[in-house]
């Protein structure tokens, strides 16, 4: 049997790959701000999800970044800037999140930038992240759930090798309330599973 690998933080690293240069985000770039306000105020974005802690202005965004910093020391999720890898114009975001080494466990969440839809960005990120957390940090799930109805997210899971496990009822937050709930769609990868082709 193999040993339960050791619970501490993973490094800081950055992810090269189909096109991709992924890098932890940085708190203290005032680009970096500007573009998670961005991302997190985009329209689309908040008509799909309601972050527990909402991001409304530049000194919001600075906090979530902070925190998404300490959680990557901690080891407990790691928060990454997708960029092209040609020019490093930013393109959006993926996260490994809720990691649970003891399980070997963790979920996937993206978005990408309203300029950057339609070029197969999040398909070409998710695949990169995936690979990573699967082979590097030695996890042996990923999840990845998303609201009910958006077609879109559903592709990219499946396309990248997340087999759809079923619909969780009440799972997440409706649109933009705290105090309501609908549906998700669970998907699911596992280190066994066969490596998705590329884009």
């Amino acid at each position: 049997m193999a040993p339960i690998r050791d619970q501490s933080p993973a490094p800081l690293t950055e992810l090269h790959g189909h096109g991709l240069r992924l890098r932890p985000w940085d708190a203290a770039s005032g680009s970096d701000v500007e573009t998670w306000l961005r991302g997190l105020r985009d329209p689309e974005f908040q008509r799909w999800n309601t972050p527990l802690r909402l991001v409304t202005d530049r000194r919001s965004a600075q906090e979530s970044l902070l925190a998404r910093a300490q959680s990557a020391t901690e080891g407990t999720s790691m928060s990454f800037r997708i960029a092209d890898a040609a020019d490093d114009t930013a393109l959006g975001h993926i996260g490994v999140n809720e990691i649970k080494y003891h399980l070997k466990v963790a979920r996937v969440g993206y978005w990408v930038l309203p300029e950057a839809r339609g070029q197969g960005v999040a398909t070409r990120a998710l695949l990169l992240a995936a690979h990573w957390a699967l082979t590097e940090l030695g996890l042996h799930r990923l999840e990845l759930d998303h609201a009910l109805g958006h077609d879109a997210s559903c592709r990219i899971a499946e396309r990248c090798g997340f087999a759809y496990e079923g619909t969780l009822r009440g799972a997440i937050f409706q649109e933009g309330r705290h105090d309501a709930f609908r549906d998700a769609h669970l998907h699911a990868r596992l280190a066994t599973d066969p490596e998705p082709e590329g884009p």
